[in-house]
């Protein structure tokens, strides 16, 4: 078959040696289940996403199916296809369809022809992406922020195989199997758990910092740009010994055998590194025979075992937010000696000599005493130092679920998320259609609906269906959006009284979980010594803020009344105008820091601030850290002037009752 010269090489890409071979593996065995390519921005991730096709063997099809359908195996909802058992079959190149992140539903799924409905009244088919993408590969760009309604989509498709499609009056299901490819920067926040063990394999790309490798990349691709066609009959040769190599392995995978001994290393890896996920296993298992088949071998060896591991367990083992993904590869190589050496024999001898010869082991209460004495050993030694401490993040339970009451300012283009309500969001569940003589969502259901009984009620040709701009429709959706949340934490010295700094922190945890599960826009302004600093600017990646905070060192004095200023402004001037704003004060409220530049009374200019942002409308919820007995309350006079719920720490985490916080101007 002849290729058409398109993209850039995938041979000639330089470096990167594991993304290739990942890619490479899922030619192999498609049922692997894609690759998650996580990394800095121009790594080649998309290049070499894209450039993947060029090295596939091409695929034997229906002519003319929409579906891509393989000889006998026929869909039914294809009317080329229908009946067709001697349809012919042609060679056609490997489907290759990228999921824009804007895409609809009907788009992606497949939605009722207009076209056919309008013209005989006829209710067809049309397919959509996933249609397209059958027995190749769907690739989305920045995976990470793929729309909530979109991944549950993909989730359903992926579990079963099928897209079944329901709506419009149609009743369709058409077999969707695919290589999932997905790339994603992570300072964009990370994917969903659900979403991100779909992914059979993960690389993670950095850009090379040897200057000759960087040299050979620039010099690469300007010569591509300068040059399409000639660059890519230069790399011919190895596009062909690639694509010979893949077909081979796609013909040696049946024959390639994993034996109960890799399958117990399998299990024993999964085990040791705690991955919960039994997907991890089946993915391993068929990595481990696609690696051995790409060799050119029929027996899978230990080695292939590790290289799969290091593919396939690493995004796994991140069980909760902020646990870090990764691999301890000491301890993989260790396991993977061990299950190379015979195992001897168990010793069948007398216990009770093993426990005489082994030494003694001191108590849970004995080990506990000496690491409290370590660690305050530790904070002496900090102490003595500075004024400057760095305290650990205190345990705590989960934070009470905080909701944004909607008011008139809310957008209907909200930014996807799960926190705010949007009354008529344009994406989400559809709940009703209303006339609209100019709809944004056209409910094509509706506007057929409507022009047929029309036309009934006229007496008019029941196979010629016209429409009027009478019969438009609007879809009317319910969603919810994300908020950006703006956390504006007290590290002066008094947060070092009776350790209150752990407490913080442990409360901003519980609240940056519960922004990370409703896909919140996060900020972060700490503020100690003489002025308040913007420790995170708004991001979706809460991994960010919560490595930050944990870094983040208590001391010196209080300049609430500048947090609050730079909180106002950093509101005023953020682009993310989608996503409205919740402001989450931390602090005892003890400002004794004026404004920079300025002599006047910290406390005073601390509630002056808090007017302004009251004034904006900006809903807030004040976290009173003082304790012991002697208390100003400041924090309840501050969150008074807010017209913000003032809580404790313990209160926000002391039960499971939702906190609703309403903006200003939409409660008076």
């Amino acid at each position: 078959m002849n290729h058409a010269v398109t993209g850039y090489p995938f041979s000639a890409i330089v470096g990167q040696p594991l993304l290739k071979e990942a890619l490479l593996l899922c030619a192999v065995d498609p049922g692997i289940g894609g690759v998650l390519v996580r990394g800095d921005k121009g790594t080649a991730k998309s290049t070499a996403a894209r450039g993947l096709t060029q090295v596939l063997p091409p695929i034997a099809r229906i002519g003319g199916c929409v579906f891509n359908c393989a000889p006998g195996q026929l869909a039914q909802a294809c009317s080329v296809c229908n009946g067709a058992q001697d349809a012919a079959a042609i060679e056609a190149e490997v489907p290759f369809v990228t999921l824009p992140l804007g895409a609809t539903e009907d788009r992606v799924l497949g939605a009722l022809d207009l076209q056919q409905a309008l013209q005989g009244g006829q209710r067809a088919f049309q397919p959509g992406l996933l249609a397209a993408a059958h027995r190749g590969i769907l690739y989305i760009d920045e995976v990470n922020l793929l729309a909530d309604h979109l991944v549950d989509v993909l989730l359903d498709v992926a579990a079963m195989g099928v897209n079944s499609v329901q709506r419009e009056g149609l009743s369709i299901s058409h077999p969707a199997r695919f290589t999932l490819i997905g790339t994603m920067n992570l300072e964009e926040g990370d994917l969903r758990p659900q979403l991100l063990d779909r992914f059979g394999l993960m690389v993670e790309v950095t850009a090379p910092t040897d200057k000759s490798v960087r040299a050979e990349v620039v010099r690469r691709r300007i010569a591509y740009e300068a040059g399409p066609a000639a660059f890519n009959t230069q790399w011919q040769p190895q596009q062909e010994g690639l694509r010979a190599q893949v077909a081979q392995a796609q013909r040696l995978l049946p024959e390639v055998a994993l034996d109960d001994a890799m399958l117990e290393l399998i299990s024993h890896l999964c085990c040791e590194f705690e991955v919960a996920s039994l997907r991890a296993d089946i993915v391993m298992h068929k990595t481990a025979r696609a690696l051995a088949a790409l060799e050119a071998r029929t027996r899978v060896t230990p080695d292939d075992v590790r290289a799969a591991a290091m593919l396939v367990l690493p995004h796994r083992r991140r069980r909760k937010p902020f646990e870090q993904a990764g691999m301890d590869q000491d301890k993989l190589d260790d396991l993977v000696d061990q299950a190379r050496q015979p195992q001897p024999p168990q010793d069948s001898g007398d216990s009770d000599e093993g426990s005489q010869s082994a030494p003694p082991e001191s108590s849970d209460g004995e080990q506990q005493e000496q690491q409290q004495e370590q660690q305050q050993e530790q904070q002496q030694d900090e102490q003595g130092e500075g004024g400057q401490q760095t305290f650990a993040v205190a345990a705590t339970g989960a934070a009470r679920k905080i909701s944004v009451a909607a008011t008139p300012n809310t957008s209907a283009a909200s930014a996807s998320g799960r926190r705010s309500a949007v009354a008529d969001a344009s994406r989400g569940s559809a709940l009703r259609a209303v006339p609209d003589a100019n709809p944004d969502r056209l409910a094509v259901g509706a506007t057929l609906r409507s022009a047929a009984l029309r036309g009934a009620l006229a007496g008019e040709d029941s196979t010629q269906l016209t429409l009027t701009r009478a019969d438009l429709h609007r879809q009317v959706r319910s969603g919810r959006g994300a908020n950006l949340i703006v956390f504006v934490v007290d590290a002066s010295g008094s947060m070092a009284a009776q350790r209150r700094m752990e407490a913080v922190k442990g409360a901003v945890l519980a609240l940056l979980t519960d922004a990370y599960q409703r896909r919140d826009q996060l900020a972060v302004i700490a503020f100690r010594g003489e002025q308040a600093e913007l420790l995170l600017a708004p991001t979706r990646s809460a991994d960010l803020a919560e490595q930050g905070l944990r870094e983040l060192p208590t001391g010196g004095r209080t300049p609430l009344p500048h947090a609050l200023q730079l909180a106002a402004q950093m509101l005023q001037q953020s682009a993310l105008q989608d996503a409205p704003p919740l402001l989450v004060i931390l602090s005892d409220g003890r400002a004794n820091v004026a404004l920079p530049g300025s002599q006047g009374d910290p406390w005073q200019q601390t509630l002056e601030g808090a007017a302004v942002l009251a004034a904006q409308g900006v809903p807030a919820l004040v976290l009173d850290t003082e304790a012991g007995y002697l208390r100003l309350g400041r924090a309840a006079q501050l969150a008074e002037v807010l017209g913000a719920p003032c809580l404790t720490l313990e209160q926000l985490t002391g039960d499971a009752l939702a906190l609703t916080v309403r903006a200003q101007l939409g409660a008076r």
